[in-house]
């Protein structure tokens, strides 16, 4: 961690982690602009919208989080934390988001357990509420989800039960304590829990929106039967994805899973398109959210800097 401090250091890490964000667009913008002239224009701009909204909604659910450990944090510096932080998801290794999350909030003052400990309850929030909803969609699904990703569901109860506050503490004491780190100042509450949980849900809606957008931009039927498997399809394609921890931001595993799920709305060449955009969108939303977040923790520095100084200049 020592060396992560180092300004050298995290300025190549923030150079790595946006040219990865880059080039994951750039490697693709033959199919992307393909996929893009066979569309009404309009579709895409809903799309990113709906992308920055998902974005913004993962955000207060970890905010949430972080208030119930004890750090509240204003909207303004909770976006420049999460946005920059959330460009460590695209380096190999996920887990160089809660990494980069916890050296971050460090500037801030905020312990560095306390700042893992939100992001890992977060995710987890994340993945027991995207299974759950996975759940719900897969008798709808076609059957191949079933056969080649269905495993992922018996996974459901066991983080079920670890969300549970009385189990969830235990765990992170034990896990602090392995680490010898001093314990958590404040637990996790039911309340909290319920109140991350409510905004991670929003959020779920929100992406399957923007993928069942981008499904009828391609020609698909604007139907609640087509809404519902794009909202269970996504979440299912990120939880599996994030349990494939060794690809960087889920790739390939959840373009594979938005195929099978959208197979019997489009044909081969629309499930492609969308798949695509999809993720380049909110590829796109994180890029451009997290060079926001740069720019505003660059200005504040600056102006922590400038403070000291131009009270000594004041007469």
């Amino acid at each position: 961690m020592a060396v992560v401090r180092s300004p050298a250091v995290r300025a190549v890490f923030l150079l790595v982690a946006l040219a990865a964000a880059v080039w994951a667009v750039v490697s693709r913008r033959a199919e992307l602009a393909q996929a893009l002239a066979d569309m009404n224009p309009l579709i895409p701009v809903g799309a990113f919208a709906l992308g920055v909204v998902y974005i913004v909604l993962t955000m207060l659910a970890w905010r949430s989080v972080l208030a119930d450990l004890g750090s509240p944090l204003g909207l303004r510096v909770a976006s420049e934390l999460f946005y920059v932080s959330q460009l460590g998801k695209y380096v190999p290794g996920g887990v160089w988001n809660i990494l980069a999350v916890a050296e971050l909030g460090r500037d801030r003052e905020i312990p560095q357990r306390r700042s893992v400990a939100a992001m890992l309850v977060s995710v987890l929030i994340s993945l027991v509420s995207g299974l759950f909803l996975a759940a719900a969609s897969v008798p709808f699904a076609p059957s191949a989800l079933a056969d080649r990703f269905g495993w992922a569901l018996f996974t459901l109860p066991v983080f079920v039960v670890i969300l549970l506050p009385p189990v969830l503490n235990r765990v992170l004491g034990l896990a602090l304590r392995v680490l010898r780190r001093p314990p958590l100042e404040s637990p996790v509450t039911w309340r909290g829990v319920v109140t991350a949980t409510a905004w991670t849900l929003a959020a779920w809606l929100v992406a399957g929106m923007q993928v069942w957008l981008l499904c009828v931009g391609m020609g698909a039927s604007p139907s609640a039967a087509t809404l519902g498997l794009s909202i269970g399809g996504y979440a299912l394609a990120w939880s599996v994805g994030f349990l494939a921890i060794f690809v960087p931001a889920g790739a390939g595993v959840r373009e594979a899973i938005l195929a099978i799920v959208l197979g019997g709305s489009l044909g081969a060449g629309g499930v492609i398109a969308v798949v695509l955009l999809s993720r380049a969108i909110l590829t796109i939303a994180d890029l451009l959210l997290g060079l926001a977040g740069v720019v505003a923790l660059r200005r504040g520095r600056r102006r922590a800097a400038a403070g000291p100084t131009t009270a000594r200049r004041a007469p």
